[in-house]
């Protein structure tokens, strides 16, 4: 009788535990891309189109303020790859050392961005930041319930407004409109201007309806306040759903927001961070995103594609004059403590 070939049975049992081996090291080693951004600030089909394109999985979390983000970051229990932080949140994390800085050579896409959004305040030599979104903020009024010129922040303390004013519950946005209506600048730390500013909070306060969040948004579809403060890319989804509402921006000035892709110093993953950050930028996912989010694209290839009504919503881009009448907000450090302190103040009133 011939002898079984031990060696060729060996190797049959051998190679499919090879075989499964190497399908679960696989798994294991496939890179995750922990990215965290604001709550529906993505449209999250782009990163299916991602994750399939590169290779690379995408683990996806969101956060409601800029605060909750800094803290999530600082205390690093999770290792970012992309935040998106707005502009004055940006300045801290540099400042704070925690940020990666970008090599732009490596991001195709970023010769798309228009140059206004470029060297700003918070990122001065464009080292850290590459813009996502903008936008301003303004004033959201109904037509059939203001008889007045909205021209001025001054309409949000007119007496016959009383108890159908809505302001943001948030304290750099709210003392920012009584910054702009004083004639000072969005990131003053001047004692006797910040008095100012929360005297005349305080003084509004009985006309005010509400210290509103994201619902100030249904509050006036519903017809439930005449007058409130009002982020622009809100603005252009509320008019959709109430055509009697209408927005401005003050003669006074507004506020630039700028929220940006950035690459915290922890992460374990920067060069796959940049090709994120480069696909992002590509006009046709760039273009897909801004039609889910309904805000301003700073993408000028994407620009370039929008219909001419779109193009001219001066809700959406404003008129250039407007860019001498707005600031950026900036990380006031220390300030923060008495600025915290004038807003308990107002709220307790």
């Amino acid at each position: 009788m011939k002898k079984p070939c031990t060696g060729i049975a060996v190797l049959i049992l051998f190679v499919p535990l090879v075989l499964l081996t190497l399908a679960g090291c696989s798994k294991e080693t496939q890179i995750v891309l922990n990215v965290y951004n604001w709550g529906d600030y993505i449209d999250e089909s782009i990163l299916d189109d991602f994750e399939k394109q590169s290779g690379i999985k995408i683990n996806y979390e969101t956060f409601a303020t800029n605060e909750d983000m800094y803290i999530k970051v600082k205390q690093g229990g999770t290792k970012y790859d992309v935040i998106v932080p707005s502009d004055y949140m940006i300045e801290k994390l540099i400042k704070e050392d925690l940020l990666a800085k970008i090599d732009v050579e490596k991001i195709q896409t970023y010769k798309y961005i228009d140059s206004r959004f470029l060297g700003l305040r918070f990122d001065p030599a464009n080292q850290y930041a590459v813009p996502y979104i903008w936008g301003t903020f303004g004033i959201l009024y109904n037509r059939t319930k203001v008889s007045d010129p909205v021209e001025s922040w001054d309409i949000l303390w007119n007496p016959k407004y009383a108890k159908q004013i809505l302001m943001m519950d948030s304290v750099r946005d709210s003392l920012a409109v009584a910054f702009l209506r004083l004639g000072y600048s969005l990131n003053t730390t001047d004692t006797a201007q910040l008095t100012e500013a929360a005297e005349l909070l305080i003084q509004q306060k009985p006309l005010v309806l509400a210290y509103v969040g994201d619902n100030y948004k249904d509050m006036m579809v519903q017809e439930e306040a005449a007058l409130s403060m009002c982020w622009s890319g809100d603005a252009v989804f509320v008019r959709e759903q109430n055509a009697d509402l209408e927005y401005v921006i003050p003669k006074e000035g507004t506020n630039l927001w700028l929220d940006c892709m950035v690459i915290p110093k922890s992460s374990e993953h920067q060069e796959e961070a940049l090709r994120f950050i480069d696909f992002m930028n590509q006009p046709e996912i760039a273009q897909r995103n801004i039609e889910y989010l309904g805000y301003a694209t700073l993408n000028t290839a994407v620009f370039d594609l929008l219909d001419t009504q779109t193009r001219e919503d001066p809700a959406l881009y404003p008129p250039g004059e407007v860019s001498s009448r707005w600031e950026v907000f900036a990380d006031i450090g220390d300030a923060n403590v008495a600025y915290n302190r004038i807003w308990t103040e107002i709220k307790s009133r």
